[in-house]
């Protein structure tokens, strides 16, 4: 019996890298898993085939259970079809990872208008839609009297948090992947559901190109601090009964170091009551920024 002990738990993504890692935690921790995987590339693509029935096999042949769902989550049917999947399979749905993702980076003077569409399709839709088709299911349950406890972990970046140079697609749909989960949040409390975000950092298909350098691994025997499975013990906690009151937060999750993020807060202000000139609203401007904290930098900038 742990901590996810006959949770029904959707994770999207579930192939490689960090949902392949989550699939396996929350099956450990006794869950009961749909592994969704589109198999496709880095770019988005179709592959060859899709690694979401290996996963699958190796929950298995660890006495777990699980069952694969080869949609695609970026669209209304397939999301549709992702629930239906739990509830076909396992009579439930407790849990919803969204963590399905792709990149094709560009400088922005270089972004073609299908590589900005793409990334926001895959990484906003992608949250958006199985997130609709799973509320809408939790507030049908809660609207009927029945007990609701689910939980939705959304899957951000340090790219959403503070963007990053050549990322400008990606760094947007990660921003605003962490605006979704606020309003999930506040709309969904009241049907039991909570709603948060992880801004995860590890080596997988996505990071290992931009980060080769820091990311190798690390010496037999050492702590891999970039390892996928680092991330997983955050997200079963907060998929989990146990994360009972925590809602509308973002973790950062990288090694060993967990981090609650803030997000923007009011800092020093100034109100005269009337309107400003331009002149006096520039002085005024430029007296808060002084007493400010000044930002952390954009990632890649120098």
């Amino acid at each position: 019996m742990g901590i996810a002990a006959d949770r029904v738990v959707i994770v999207t993504g579930a192939g490689r890298g960090l949902g392949r890692a989550h699939a396996l935690a929350f099956a450990a921790e006794g869950a009961r898993v749909v592994v969704n995987d589109l198999g496709v590339g880095l770019d988005g693509l179709p592959g060859p085939d899709s690694p979401a029935a290996l996963v699958v096999a190796e929950i298995r042949a660890l006495g777990g259970e699980a069952v694969a769902h080869g949609g695609d989550i970026a669209t209304a049917g397939g999301a549709a079809s992702l629930v239906e999947c739990a509830l076909d399979a396992f009579g439930r749905l407790d849990t919803l990872v969204n963590n399905a993702g792709f990149l094709r980076d560009r400088m922005l003077v270089n972004l073609d208008e299908d590589d900005w569409d793409a990334v926001m399709r895959v990484h906003v839709k992608g949250h958006f839609l199985p997130l609709k088709h799973a509320a809408a299911h939790w507030r049908a349950e809660s609207k009927a009297g029945r007990e609701v406890a689910a939980r939705v972990v959304n899957t951000s970046s340090g790219a959403g948090l503070l963007g990053s140079v050549g990322q400008g697609n990606y760094s947007a749909a990660k921003a605003g992947i962490l605006g979704l989960t606020l309003v999930a949040a506040a709309e969904m409390g009241r049907y039991g559901v909570q709603v948060n975000a992880i801004a995860p950092a590890a080596r997988t298909r996505m990071t290992e190109a931009a980060f080769a350098d820091t990311m190798a691994a690390p010496l037999p025997g050492a702590f891999d601090a970039m390892a996928p499975e680092n991330v997983s013990p955050l997200v079963v906690w907060l998929g989990s009964d146990a994360s009972a009151g925590v809602t509308g937060r973002v973790f950062e999750s990288e090694g060993g170091r967990i981090t609650v993020m803030e997000g923007w807060r009011p800092g020093p202000t100034a109100d005269r009551g009337s309107r400003w000139t331009p002149a006096e609203a520039g002085e005024a401007a430029a007296k808060l920024l002084s007493a400010s904290e000044p930002p952390h930098p954009v990632y890649g900038a120098r």
